[in-house]
């Protein structure tokens, strides 16, 4: 990833934070990590889930965050500081796909849109993870899967949907069993118990403050990215002019603006 592209992934994790939070809250709030247990975070970013976490397994316990951007870590080290949770959360510099950590070293592992997101190698990613549980060690993988973010217009949505970065990170040439939301059998593939999977949804509802605007507007662009070249000549007149915060049908500044997305927790154990 260059320089630049590191910097606005970075501010795309700042902005999209408040939408984030919650969701990640809830599954959190439903898992109920063991207090005092020590957990990573696998692809932690700038450390925006590590408070969360942190808070999840109370003072006697420990977090590991795991990024491989060097940046990231800089910037999750700093965060940490500035949040008073040096001593509590640990950080190291490493490929989710070559575990820099020792066998059953922790009692549980979160990932949120990362691990097994891309699914390229997920046998071999998941056997990596177990690798690094405690027997009976819990797995949580957080993962996009789904939203309506443009009320009013279904068309256009579906369209969206249909582009390359629509269905970003499956491409179209990747077999089924390799979509993210198959993970239920590769879990049981490597080795995992107790294998499930829950949704956990967010609604938005008008009228949105600010910060919360500038994250909805941010993962409308983000999600789409790329999409207006194909779509037809009028669906990409119409996506340009309800995204434009200075027009009149701005969809976002609707006060009837109602949306929604889900993400969905899988879960599973490593063997006893």
């Amino acid at each position: 990833m260059s320089e630049q592209d590191s910097a606005a992934y970075m501010e795309q994790l700042y902005l999209s934070d408040p939408l984030q939070d919650p969701p990640v809250r809830r599954a959190l709030r439903e898992t109920r990590l063991p207090p005092g247990s020590r957990g990573l975070d696998a692809g932690c970013g700038v450390g925006l889930q590590l408070p969360a976490l942190a808070e999840a397994v109370g003072p006697d316990g420990h977090v590991t965050g795991l990024d491989i951007l060097k940046e990231f870590v800089e910037e999750a080290r700093r965060n940490l500081s500035r949040w008073g949770l040096a001593q509590r959360v640990s950080l190291v510099q490493g490929d989710i796909n070559a575990l820099p950590f020792s066998d059953r070293e922790f009692d549980w592992i979160w990932s949120s849109s990362c691990a097994c997101y891309a699914m390229s190698r997920p046998l071999e990613l998941l056997v990596g993870l177990r690798r690094i549980l405690k027997p009976g060690g819990l797995l949580l993988l957080l993962i996009w899967s789904g939203q309506q973010l443009l009320p009013g217009y279904p068309r256009l949505e579906a369209a969206l949907n249909a582009t390359t970065s629509g269905i970003a990170p499956f491409g179209k040439h990747d077999p089924p069993e390799r979509h993210c939301l198959r993970l239920l059998g590769w879990l049981r593939k490597a080795g995992f118990t107790a294998a499930a999977a829950e949704p956990f949804t967010v609604g938005v509802t008008a009228p949105l403050d600010e910060k919360l605007r500038r994250a909805l507007l941010s993962l409308i662009r983000t999600r789409w990215l790329g999409a207006e070249k194909e779509l037809g000549p009028s669906n990409r007149r119409l996506y340009r002019r309800i995204t434009d915060p200075a027009a009149p049908d701005f969809v976002l500044s609707q006060p009837d603006y109602y949306g929604f997305y889900t993400y969905t927790l899988f879960r599973a154990a490593a063997p006893q």
